[in-house]
């Protein structure tokens, strides 16, 4: 029943996602018009690492804090990755019947905000100390509901679960981390899906190069480069990310006011065979840490 709950939510998730991020659409529309397939190699998310008080006791706002709801769902963490520079970790997380079930994976990051100087980690803390609990996942996932309604249920936890942040905490916070601020604007929200090139199963479209050309021949912005090489086993490439209009607090009246923002991109990924052994290969099923930094930076403000 787990993996049909995960694609549950997977879908309400891609729903909401999809409606904001334009570019998503686009390639869906232009694969399925070719004749191939849509699916998905992982989504990613985002997160910070620092404890909040909550009448539940202490909460871990980092990967924690997801993760326990993907190994609630049967995943398990696959691999672990250091961004020293960028003041952030990730994990990532395959489901045991990620074949089966056509299961993604799940990569989800979080900033060390310890690491932070001092000034900025209080601003941080400040704005998340407003968090509120969100379903307990045990007992969502015991409930007697069948798969769409627990998924439901369980798709709340992918918000904001803080107040909005105050306009001049979120610019402060951006000279110093685009992530930090990222994550105060919206909380848990999707980083990311990712179109799963292997899987296109189209002649118009049989690899990265050719998906980033017809996706920018369409009006897409995309990516200079495309990360990686074949013999790492991956390379990735996505949109630019959308700008859309986000709510913060006015610096003097305390009213809700919009602000334009960077929310997501679409990413795209081929993976290939590497060695693990004399004459045995197998298909690259992790993440490389150079291409991983290099797409943090898509949600990048733009000057």
């Amino acid at each position: 029943m787990k993996p049909e709950i995960a694609l549950h939510l997977y879908s309400l998730l891609w729903q909401e996602y999809s409606a904001r991020v334009n570019y998503a659409r686009t390639y869906q529309q232009m694969i399925t018009a070719a004749g191939g397939t849509v699916a998905n190699d992982h989504i990613a998310f985002r997160s910070l690492r620092l404890l909040v008080d909550s009448p539940q006791g202490q909460v871990n706002l980092g990967i924690d804090y997801l993760g326990q709801l993907a190994e609630a769902l049967g995943y398990v963490v696959a691999g672990e990755y250091t961004f020293a520079q960028t003041h952030l970790y990730a994990r990532h997380y395959c489901h045991p019947q990620q074949e089966k079930f056509d299961l993604p994976k799940l990569f989800i990051s979080e900033l060390i905000v310890d690491e932070l100087p001092a000034d900025i980690a209080q601003l941080i803390f400040k704005t998340v100390s407003s968090f509120s609990s969100q379903p307990d996942i045990t007992s969502v996932l015991q409930s007697e509901g069948n798969c769409e309604s627990i998924a439901q249920q369980l798709q709340k936890i992918f918000t904001r679960p803080w107040l909005p942040p105050q306009r001049s905490v979120v610019e402060e916070v951006n000279q110093v981390t685009q992530y930090g601020a990222w994550v105060l604007l919206h909380g848990y929200a999707v980083n990311h899906f990712t179109g799963y090139v292997n899987r296109q199963n189209t002649a118009a479209y049989p690899d990265i190069d050719s998906t980033a050309r017809g996706l920018a021949n369409l009006g897409v912005p995309m990516k200079a480069e495309i990360e990686g090489n074949i013999a790492c086993g991956l390379r990735q490439t996505a949109t630019q990310a959308v700008t859309e209009m986000v709510t913060v607090l006015d610096n003097i009246s305390g009213a809700e006011i919009q602000i334009p923002w960077t929310y997501a991109y679409y990413e795209i990924a081929q993976r290939y065979p590497v060695e693990i052994e004399s004459g045995k290969q197998v298909l690259f099923d992790a993440f490389l840490g150079s291409n991983a930094q290099q797409l943090f930076e898509m949600t990048r403000l733009s000057k």
